[in-house]
Order: C-alpha cells, then sequence, then structure tokens
C-alpha cells in the first residue's frame, strides 16, 4: 500500500510539474503582451511630465504628483496612499525673466535657482564681476564694491562646445590647446573662490550681507545648451542661472568695459514647512503576506525642466509594472508594493525615513528593485554585496526574455551602495536591494539634474523594456519558494583608500529640511 501511494504520488507530481511551468510561462506571457500591446507609458509620462510638471520636494507640484499617483493607482484597483514622513521648506516658483538692457537689449535665457528668493519689483542694477582679492582679509576690504550690483560668481567657459565635438572636428593640437587653456582657468579660479575665504554655498550670503541685489551663476553641464540648477542659498536677494552663451556674454561685457545692465524678474513664493511624503501602492500577498517585494524609484526631482529621465521614467515603470502585475498577476503569494520616495535629491530621505518606520517590511523584505538613472534600457545588475545574490536572481533573470535579459551585465556578489539612489537605504539596513542600472544616453551630460530633463528626451522603447523586466522580476521573487539570502561577502580591500571596505551603516532621514 505504501509502494503504491508512494508511485501515485510520483505520477502526480510529473503530471502537474509541466501544468504548473505552463501557468509561469503563461504569466510571463501576459505580461509582455500586456506591456507591448496596452502601454500606459506615454499618457503616464504626460500626465507626469508636462501636466504636473517638475517635483520639487516642498513645492505644490510635489503634493499634486503624490495625489495623482495615488488617484491613478486608485483607478487601477491598487490600494495607495500618501505617508508623512517629515516636514519641508515649502516654495512656489513664478516667471523668471531676465533681460539686457544695456548696452543693448536683449531677453536673456536663465531661471532663478530652487528656493531662491523672490523679486518684489523688478531688480535693475549693473552687473560687476567677483572681485578679486590676495586673500580673505583682503577680499573682506573690498566687498563694498558689490553693492547695489548683481554680481557673476561662475567661471566663465573657453569654450560652449562639448568635448565630444571638439574630438570629432578639431586638429589634435587645437583640442590639446583648448585643454590646456581650460585647464588654467580652472585653476585660477578655483584660488580666486579660495582667496576670498568662502565656498559655492557660502560666497552668495557674504556677497547678499555686502549689498549686492542679485546673484549671477552659470552650472555648465558639458552639453549643448544644457546646465545643472540646483539650490539658492541666498536669503533675500535672488539667484539666477544663466545659459552658458548668455553668461559668456554679459562676462565680457563687464570686462570689456560696457557695464551691462540687466533686469530681472524672479518671482517666487515661500509657503512655510509643509508636509513631505513617501507614496506607497501596496498588492496584499496571498500565502505570505507578511514577506514583500518593493518596486523603488524616487518621485522627486530637481525642476530645471519637468524631471523626465530622473527620476520620471523610473517611477513611471515601477507604476506601469505594478498596473500590470495587477492585471496579469492580481494574487501574488507575496505583498507587492510599490515606493515612490520623497526628496532623494536631499540625501535619500523619503526612503531613509521608511526604512527607520518599517522595520518589520525591511525584516522581511524578499528583494527591492530600484530604477533612477535614466531613460536607457537595463544594463547592468550587482548583488549588491550579498553573498548569495546570484542564487536568487540568476533563477529569476532567466524568466526574462533573452532580448531585454541578454542585455545585462551582471556582478555578482558585487559591493554594498552607500549612496547615490533610494536602494542604499535598504542595502544599509541589510535588506537584499538592488539598482536596475540603466546605460547611459548621454544622461549626465544632458539630463541629469539639467534644464533639458523633458519628455522628449525619453526613449519609450527602453523603459517599456524595463516595465517588463520589473514584472517579471516581482513575478518570480514573489513566487520564489526560498526566502532570499542576506548573508553578506567579506568585503576587498578598497583601491581608493587602500582600507578594509565596510557595509554602510543606516541613516535616519533629514525629517525637517531646509527650515533654518
Amino acid at each position: 500500500m505504501k509502494k503504491t501511494l508512494l508511485l501515485v504520488t510520483a505520477c502526480t507530481s510529473l503530471l502537474f510539474a509541466p501544468l504548473q511551468a505552463q501557468e509561469a510561462d503563461q504569466v510571463i506571457e501576459n505580461i509582455i503582451k500586456e506591456a507591448n500591446e496596452n502601454s500606459q507609458l506615454e499618457t503616464l509620462g504626460h500626465q507626469l511630465m508636462d501636466v504636473i510638471g517638475p517635483r520639487l520636494v516642498g513645492t505644490p507640484e510635489m503634493k499634486q504628483a503624490h495625489d495623482w499617483a495615488v488617484s491613478t493607482y486608485d483607478g487601477w484597483g491598487i490600494s495607495a496612499e500618501n505617508e508623512q514622513w517629515g516636514e519641508w521648506r515649502g516654495w512656489k516658483r513664478g516667471i523668471t525673466h531676465i533681460d539686457l538692457i544695456e548696452p543693448r537689449v536683449r531677453s536673456l535665457s536663465g531661471m532663478q535657482l530652487a528656493w531662491s528668493p523672490g523679486t518684489k519689483k523688478p531688480v535693475i542694477a549693473e552687473v560687476v564681476l567677483l572681485p578679486e582679492a590676495q586673500d580673505s582679509a583682503a577680499f573682506a576690504k573690498i566687498m563694498s564694491q558689490v553693492k547695489g550690483k548683481l554680481v557673476m560668481i561662475s567661471m566663465p567657459q573657453v569654450t560652449g562646445r562639448p568635448d565630444y565635438n571638439w574630438e570629432e572636428f578639431a586638429t589634435d593640437k587645437s583640442f590639446e590647446k583648448m585643454r590646456a587653456d581650460r585647464e588654467e582657468q580652472t585653476n585660477a579660479w578655483r584660488e580666486k573662490i579660495s582667496n576670498t575665504g568662502y565656498n559655492g554655498r557660502s560666497l552668495p550670503q557674504a556677497l547678499e550681507n555686502a549689498g549686492a541685489v542679485g546673484i549671477i551663476t552659470l552650472n555648465w553641464s558639458r552639453g549643448f545648451g544644457a546646465n545643472k540648477i540646483f539650490s539658492a542659498s541666498t536669503k533675500k536677494i535672488p539667484t539666477i542661472d544663466l545659459s552658458l552663451e548668455d553668461y559668456g556674454m554679459v562676462y565680457r561685457l563687464v570686462e570689456s568695459g560696457n557695464k551691462p545692465k540687466l533686469r530681472i524678474v524672479a518671482e517666487s513664493k515661500e509657503l512655510g514647512a509643509v508636509p513631505a511624503f513617501n507614496t506607497i501602492a501596496t498588492i496584499k500577498g496571498t500565502e505570505k503576506p507578511e514577506e514583500y517585494i518593493i518596486l523603488s524609484a524616487h518621485f522627486d526631482s530637481w525642476d530645471g525642466a519637468t524631471g523626465a529621465t530622473d527620476n520620471g521614467t523610473g517611477t513611471i515603470v515601477m507604476m506601469e509594472a505594478m498596473r500590470i502585475l495587477k492585471k496579469m498577476y492580481p494574487n501574488p503569494k507575496r505583498t507587492i508594493i510599490a515606493g515612490h520616495w520623497g526628496s532623494e535629491e536631499q540625501g535619500l530621505n523619503g526612503s531613509r525615513a521608511y526604512v527607520k518606520d518599517n522595520p518589520e517590511i525591511v525584516e522581511n523584505l524578499q528583494a527591492l528593485f530600484n530604477q533612477d538613472n535614466g531613460t536607457g534600457r537595463v544594463v547592468n545588475l550587482s548583488g549588491g554585496g550579498f553573498l548569495h545574490a546570484y542564487d536568487y536572481l540568476g533563477r529569476w533573470l532567466e524568466a526574462v526574455p533573452e532580448e531585454i535579459s541578454g542585455e545585462i551585465e551582471t556582478n555578482f556578489p558585487g559591493t554594498p551602495a552607500g549612496g547615490g539612489s533610494d536602494y542604499a537605504s535598504f542595502v544599509a539596513a541589510g535588506a537584499p536591494a538592488f539598482s536596475l542600472s540603466s546605460i547611459s544616453w548621454s544622461y549626465w551630460s544632458y539630463t541629469w539634474h539639467t534644464n533639458l530633463d523633458t519628455y522628449d528626451k525619453i526613449v519609450f522603447d527602453d523603459v517599456r523594456n524595463n516595465a517588463i523586466l520589473t514584472a517579471i522580476l516581482a513575478y518570480k521573487a514573489s513566487e520564489d519558494p526560498e526566502k532570499t539570502s542576506r548573508e553578506k561577502r567579506v568585503l576587498p580591500v578598497s583601491r581608493r583608500t587602500g582600507e578594509q571596505m565596510t557595509w554602510p551603516e543606516a541613516r535616519d532621514a533629514t525629517r525637517k529640511g531646509g527650515l533654518d
């Protein structure tokens, strides 16, 4: 009797094994079909980037984006909510208009920096260069020269052409001469700033205290038309960033003694302390609901443009993956969460707060997949320092179509991330969190934190592949009968420091930002 029962059990297992495999394959086929034939990525991208716009923490647009995400998830039948993790300086950007009015009239290309004080009425003033001094004591004596003036505090560029343009068209001799001139100018400029006794953050405040009526900067991104747009450090006077072309022109006018005068309108409004949120969407697990997969992407952006590739693309990948999973895999074994983090750009604040506030989720995390660095298809996946990451990531990747997985280089066991994006917050807590790192598409020069990071830079074919990859990885992680290992590798000696590397330490968020 016992032998007969064993035989029946074995036959039953053989019969059902292919059926289960077929079922699993069908889910994956459905995921791919839905992603390719009923994609919502373009609609999501338009709504997020074109309609809502940039998502600077503390702005009304950031809150609007959070509410939109909750409403969108609700329309898909997915539970979502905004979870407050702290407060931030509230600020609303208004119109920036910059005009050269002497020695000729021309509207200039530029914008006020984030959190810049606004102008109650137009500022009309002469432009001067940063005074030059031999040391900080000498600089203190001549700072009165900036009173009533607009002060240019950034180095003018030797060339407005990216290096790749020089490499293509210049002679070797000309290219080398340009680079030597730029290096010499850069070293001289660093010395000039050092001699003031201030740094890039404190110098504008010192000039403000000395009576300057505005600060003019240039933060060129080494690409045609691209500037990095970050935050102002002045308290009462506007800080504006000009395009390379207009900054250079105005700088030369000052140097040549033509005494250029600008008219600046920089409207903005202080809103006091406002709540800061993460948006959390959840598809509840059926068999192991207390174990979790997290689809991770930061929701905030800088506001030089609309934050399309940093990190609108990561955001819509995770939203689209959740939509597809809810439709094609509505009853996952483990709970699947989408985490749309706030204030990543100011120090991973939303994700750090989530890790601190949700230890039970972090403790029972099966895997986290994070996408941040641009619109490109995923081409790198590291084990993040987890010794056995290959065992489970390798299994899950086998289910991904070759046309997607074949593009991905893997590095196991890898080393842990100390920062850079939100998965590092979870890695620091010892949780298996991984970056889906994408191909560049000139990300660092043209879209990362720039005035050009707009909808038209999105490569939707690559983003669609990333949504398919993410959905399949989440599905396989949910179905895996084994819980993932958290065993850490012995870290190597750092090539940079020559010392033994250590695992990063978990840190709490800045819970009240920009309010001092």
